[in-house]
């Protein structure tokens, strides 16, 4: 081979790997009570910048980053049960790199529909995009599937949500609840969209199981044979696998069971952290197909004796490990790192 064909090789290889796209999904962002306070400043703003330090270099090394946001916006600020948080928290997601909120998920009418319509505005006026719940029918037709264009590749975006724990407030917001036919019917409007790519965004399983159902193993594979790349869960509130189903057509569909807590104020073992899913796609002549897709870990470590803040570490920091923490991060990393 000689300098001009090395250097054109180099060139088309460099060329392929900056077309990939390299995804980032994240689980259940929570605020619960104490966390809310611990964000809280004297002057009554809040800053949850300390939370996302340690993580902030791997989400915003995606092109892309999504997350579940596991709460309604808005005062009256409340935690467990029925929960409601300040929209800075929101806005710091946004500025740690998250391009992207599933909103359809058990909480999200905590508020009502008052709280629900409040938080789709404020999503709106932070600049983020969501999936999985509407202000009405109408702008359901409009905004779902949700497509957006990542390097030149339309990726569409598909939420739902196995319920809401609590009812709405009758001012028409839809939340998307998992529907067989309503989620193939997306799925076929995202292809005949044109859409590149399409990923759905589920609520379900149930909560602290490590394993998948059969439920959610069915429905996957359904979804799989309706048209779906890839599929992405939460709600368990710990993680369980990342794995492939086949389609019907052949398509390799990974399926990330549940990615576990993101961020949150739970004590179990095993909620103490969750799974980040990173995710390649590749274009080539035969369109845009999934080129890896792993799991890395996160752990939250929390304050100490009322100092500190709620951090996110990656599971790879234990240098970051405080002596409070390192009996919770051993038992909580066990399961992923033996």
């Amino acid at each position: 081979m000689n300098l001009l064909s090395i250097l054109l090789f180099s060139f088309l290889s460099l060329l392929a790997e900056n077309s990939d796209i390299n995804l980032l999904f994240a689980g259940d962002a929570m605020q619960h009570g104490p966390q809310v306070k611990n964000a809280r400043r004297a002057d009554g703003s809040f800053d949850y910048a300390p939370c996302f330090e340690a993580v902030e270099k791997q989400i915003k090394k995606a092109d892309f980053a999504v997350v579940n946001l596991e709460c309604p916006l808005g005062v009256p600020y409340s935690g467990y049960p029925s929960f409601s948080a300040p929209v800075a928290f929101a806005r710091q997601l946004r500025d740690s790199g998250f391009d992207f909120f599933l909103t359809a998920n058990n909480h999200i009418l905590d508020k009502g529909d008052k709280g629900a319509a409040r938080t789709l505005l404020h999503l709106d006026s932070l600049g983020i995009p969501s999936v999985g719940v509407y202000r009405n029918a109408a702008a359901r037709d409009t905004l779902s599937p949700r497509i957006v264009d990542v390097k030149g590749t339309r990726i569409a975006f598909i939420g739902a949500t196995y319920g809401t724990n609590s009812g709405g407030g009758g001012l028409g917001v839809v939340v998307d609840r998992i529907n067989r036919n309503r989620m193939k019917t997306d799925i076929d409007k995202a292809h005949n969209l044109g859409a590149d790519f399409i990923v759905v965004l589920l609520h379900w399983g149930i909560e602290y199981q490590l394993s998948p159902n059969t439920a959610q193993r069915e429905l996957a594979q359904f979804l799989a044979d309706s048209g779906a790349d890839l599929i992405i869960g939460t709600h368990p509130h710990v993680v369980q696998p990342l794995e492939t189903v086949t389609s019907s057509d052949g398509r390799i569909v990974p399926v990330a069971y549940s990615l576990g807590n993101f961020i949150s104020n739970q004590n179990d073992t095993y909620s103490r952290g969750g799974a980040m899913a990173h995710v390649v796609l590749h274009r080539d002549s035969d369109g845009v197909k999934v080129a890896d897709a792993r799991y890395s870990y996160v752990f939250v470590q929390k304050p100490h004796n009322g100092r500190g803040a709620y951090q996110l570490l990656p599971t790879d920091s234990v240098h970051l490990v405080l002596p409070h923490s390192q009996a919770a991060f051993k038992a909580f990393t066990k399961r992923f790192h033996n």
